[in-house]
């Protein structure tokens, strides 16, 4: 019986901050401990009911991702035991569900690249046949795959708040045009990569978000999490037709309840508190998450 962690409690670490799913605590001055928790957030709200087991399955998956794309971008991993960095008491939240990472200085922005067009790049292709200032061909449907991949940023949003799709001019503007060129360039060897291999695996990343932080001699390298089902829209091959929404290996499951949930009687508002979960919904969206794990992995 998975235990689910809702919210982590280490007392010998300074927390930094607690972000949708993870915690983040002070390792020294140079290093930060990120725990993934079960929580789950849907559109920008977090649940007040845990996912068993999703931490660490969203922990397995990335290191996978870090591994395997080593070869095309430095990443945030130290190579320690995230266990060595606390108590022996304080073990069990860290087990399985940590990295043990690099401080870095984050990029404002984030890196996402889109394979299919799904989501927000439909509904604003559908009004301007651009997605982010990127202009499509003609004639695309919902969930048509792109000619070629694209690079769409978006400014990192508070807690709560949406991330806002910003022009890779704008993004540009914040953080330099050098620096702005080889983020959209390696994003999209990342996601092509990653892509070619999940496709043999029986899974379509449609679209997906990196993020980037700077060391301290200024190399651009990997953080945060990577092609997991929290950043990423999962398609399985055999259920996908364009002109569909697909079904997939993420959330979408929790969002498609919370769109029919009332509260008190009226739809709910998309503001906290959110809904709860019910433990039908709840398991399956960890049967998600687990089949998304074990067609990447191998069961």
């Amino acid at each position: 019986m998975t235990v689910a962690l809702l919210h982590s409690s280490i007392h010998s670490l300074p927390l930094l901050a607690r972000g949708k799913v993870r915690d983040n605590y002070a390792v020294g001055s140079d290093r930060i401990l990120m725990i993934a928790t079960d929580r789950l957030s849907a559109f920008d709200v977090v649940m007040g009911e845990p996912i068993p087991g999703k931490g660490a399955l969203l922990t397995e998956v990335a290191l996978f991702w870090f591994d395997k794309l080593g070869h095309i971008v430095p990443h945030h991993l130290t190579g320690e035991d995230p266990q060595q960095v606390v108590t022996e008491a304080e073990r069990d939240q860290v087990r399985g569900r940590a990295m043990l990472v690099k401080r870095l200085k984050p990029l404002p922005v984030e890196a996402v690249v889109r394979g299919y067009l799904a989501g927000s790049g439909w509904k604003e292709y559908q009004q301007s046949g651009e997605v982010c200032g990127v202009k499509l061909p003609a004639g695309l449907k919902n969930a048509s795959r792109l000619p070629e991949p694209i690079f769409t940023p978006a400014t990192k949003a508070e807690i709560g708040q949406h991330d806002e799709n910003i022009s890779f001019e704008r993004m540009s503007q914040i953080i330099g045009g050098e620096l702005a060129e080889r983020v959209r360039a390696v994003s999209i060897e990342l996601y092509r990569s990653a892509a070619d291999y999940a496709l043999s695996r029986g899974i379509i990343i449609a679209d997906t978000k990196f993020e980037f932080g700077l060391d301290e001699h200024g190399t651009l390298t990997l953080m945060d999490e990577v092609l997991t089902p929290d950043s990423s829209r999962f398609w399985p091959v055999e259920g996908y037709a364009e002109g569909t929404n697909p079904p997939s290996f993420d959330k979408q499951f929790v969002r498609d309840w919370l769109e029919q949930a009332t509260v008190d009687g009226r739809p709910w508002n998309k503001q906290p508190p959110a809904p709860a979960l019910p433990a039908e919904v709840i398991e399956k969206t960890a049967a998600k998450y687990r089949e998304a794990r074990d067609r990447l992995l191998g069961a």
